[in-house]
């Protein structure tokens, strides 16, 4: 048998081959324990625990009728040889702890070096089409910073699905139909009337910001007077915007519409084109990437929506009230049926989502994956209710849920608004921050857990910064190679067999770390684990750096612990290229 670094799968099969000699031993009716029951191989929490421990025995004491230690016993007695291996030992009431040889750990720099960029990649989704749709704002304005929570989150799950093997799809889905759109060409309109001497009272439940006004400026100075209306012709029929708000914008909607034609259209595409580029542009800052922007008209442009709307009628899931069709989702969990179509013909929000994840379908991913606020939460229902609906297997499809960030600045709470109503944006974040540390904080938690983003700690340069740590301790170790100015060729050829101290095993066992935790954090959509990771492998260094030396004599010694450390950086980089951190050389 070959050595392998993937200890944990290799222990996994060592203890799966023992477990079935231990229960053709017992009686024949256990033998389907084997599919019920199977070896969970972990990683030690104290290294006097060995390397890895399994709980198998403890599993199987109550369907056998016997003592966890026993049947620990019988299952070492069982385990196949392996070279990895040292030692195996009982502990507690029935823990089995593995310790790994010393010569297998001190494979992992090579290994490491070997591979380089590639250290980490694994072939765990076989090729598996992968859809993550994230951000998908609407483009009625700048990204603000709950939006980059979601920008980092589902970059960085990407990334991590494409190192686990999965063929990926970055998607980001445009809502440049419906309402929200509507009031953004009213808002640009509106302001460019007032460019033109209209005296009027611009709706509070407008578009507020200084961007609209841009684009009215510019509309103006691309096309003078051409758009100008009298007030009384773009507030004729209006209701009291303070009696209905939403019904005033509406009829100002509509008199827009009527009284530009066909110009309304320029209007709309103008504000579209300027905001969805900011969006990009805010984003490709940022480091975030799509392969596919999604148009939400296209849906209505090719059909999609009406052949959804129809078969949902033909299958008796939509049903007519008021005029409007409504979609029988509490027959699926929902807690209240929704309106597909309304009263006078227009398709809802809701109909066009449900054409869009039928397209998602309909295009072949094997996993769906939406990254959503956590104030989503509760559209999930209706959306699996859909598919399942149209015949669908809604366990295709995973809902991501991304908490909002709270920032903080001296130890008090950040204003998260200016007092044009705006929050604050993503761009303003970054240009405070830094994008490595905006990305790096976004990602210290679970995406469904509170974030308290603290803009001074991410700003200082000390060990408390996380992102400054990971970082440095990349930048110490090419310092330390800059001052050796040897060829690296040459630590491929490195004696491993020469570190030994305790330092060195606790890297080593940390860079074997790497490949399956880029699994678990593929398998669990959880990429703060890349993060954690990559501060456990920096305070192991930084421990190992402010302990020896580096550069001796010795030219065997020198060479060894100088591949160690160059390993040591690849997987920082590494890990760091997955959260979308740059990895400075010099710092």
């Amino acid at each position: 048998m070959s050595v392998t670094l993937n200890f944990q799968s290799h222990l996994n099969e060592l203890f799966t081959q023992a477990l079935g000699v231990v229960l053709d031993e017992q009686d024949a009716g256990h033998a389907d324990l084997a599919l019920a029951v199977g070896p969970s191989v972990e990683r030690s929490r104290q290294a006097s625990h060995g390397d890895y421990a399994c709980n198998l025995a403890m599993q199987l004491a109550k369907p056998l009728r016997k003592s966890p230690r026993d049947i620990a016993q019988a299952l070492i007695a069982a385990l196949p040889t392996s070279e990895v291996v040292e030692k195996v030992e009982i502990a507690g009431a029935g823990f089995i702890n593995v310790f790994i040889t010393a010569s297998a750990k001190q494979a992992a720099v090579k290994a490491v070096l070997q591979a380089a960029d590639g250290y980490g990649r694994s072939t765990l989704g076989a090729g598996r089409k992968v859809q993550v749709e994230f951000v998908s704002a609407n483009p009625t304005g700048p990204l603000h910073v709950g939006h980059g929570r979601g920008a980092a989150y589902g970059a960085s799950l990407a990334n991590v699905l494409d190192a686990a093997g999965y063929a990926v799809t970055r998607e980001f889905y445009v809502n440049d139909a419906g309402r929200q759109m509507d009031i953004l060409a009213l808002s640009t309109w509106l302001r460019y009337l007032e460019l033109h001497g209209a005296q009027l009272a611009f709706p509070a439940n407008a578009y507020q910001g200084g961007y609209v006004r841009d684009m009215a400026q510019q509309v103006s100075a691309a096309h003078g007077t051409r758009y100008v209306r009298t007030v009384a012709e773009a507030m004729h029929g209006a209701p009291s915007a303070i009696e209905d708000a939403d019904a005033h914008l509406d009829v100002l909607i509509a008199n827009a519409k009527r009284l530009l034609g066909e110009d309304y259209a320029y209007i709309h595409n103008h504000a579209l084109t300027e905001q969805l580029g900011d969006c990009r542009n805010d984003l490709a800052e940022f480091g975030v990437h799509f392969d596919e922007w999604f148009s939400e008209q296209s849906l209505f442009d090719n059909g999609l929506v009406a052949r959804v709307v129809e078969t949902l009628k033909a299958n008796d899931h939509l049903y007519l009230q008021d005029g409007a069709w409504w979609f029988r989702s509490t027959a699926f969990g929902d807690e209240k049926d929704r309106v597909v179509q309304r009263d006078n013909g227009l398709y809802t929000y809701f109909a066009s989502d449900i054409a869009y994840h039928l397209n998602k379908f309909e295009r072949g991913f094997d996993r769906i994956i939406n990254v959503w606020g956590a104030d989503h939460h509760g559209y999930i229902p209706r959306v699996n209710g859909a598919l399942n609906a149209l015949g669908l297997d809604s366990n295709r499809l995973t809902v991501a849920l991304v908490q909002f960030a709270v920032l903080y600045r001296n130890g008090q709470k950040a204003a998260m608004s200016t007092r044009s109503g705006e929050f604050v944006t993503l761009r303003e974040l970054r240009s405070e921050v830094g994008n490595d540390a905006t990305r790096f904080f976004y990602v210290l938690r679970k995406s469904d857990q509170h974030l308290d983003f603290d803009m001074d700690l991410a700003k200082s340069q000390s060990n408390e910064n996380p992102v400054y740590y990971v970082q440095y301790a990349h930048a110490r170790v090419h310092s330390v190679l800059a001052q050796w100015n040897g060829e690296r060729a040459e630590l491929l050829d490195a004696e491993a067999r020469l570190l030994d101290s305790d330092y060195e095993m606790a890297l080593l066992q940390r860079l074997i770390d790497y490949p399956p935790m880029i699994e678990n954090a593929a398998q669990d959509l959880a990429p703060h684990l890349i993060a954690f990771y990559l501060k456990e492998l920096a305070a192991d260094f930084h421990s190992y750096y402010n302990a020896s030396r580096f550069l001796v004599e010795d030219r065997a010694v020198k060479c060894a612990r100088l591949a160690l450390i160059a390993a040591v950086a690849q997987v920082l980089k590494n890990g760091l290229a997955l959260i979308g951190v740059s990895a400075p050389e010099k710092m």
